[in-house]
């Protein structure tokens, strides 16, 4: 199933931006990352496959966030 997924950025009312996408990305992998480190150090009872599934995800949603901001910042300048 490929399901398109929409991130607002998030802003003040002045449009300036306040939470970069750098972060996102690197929040998406971070939390990956350490829900893979609890499964293997045995801690809570999480699924296996599940962390795994959810961390992949993750990881690409953040490599599409990259990807984007890349060929934004890649574009034509004015």
């Amino acid at each position: 199933m490929n399901r398109e997924v929409t991130l607002p950025l998030i802003v003040d009312d002045r449009g300036t931006l306040q939470v970069a996408a750098c972060d996102v990305s690197k929040l998406l992998r971070t939390v990956g990352g350490r829900w893979l480190r609890l499964v293997e150090t045995g801690e809570g009872s999480l699924d296996e496959d599940t962390v795994a599934a959810l961390t992949i995800e993750l990881a690409k949603l953040a490599d599409r966030i990259d990807v984007a901001c890349i060929a934004h910042s890649s574009g034509p300048s004015s």
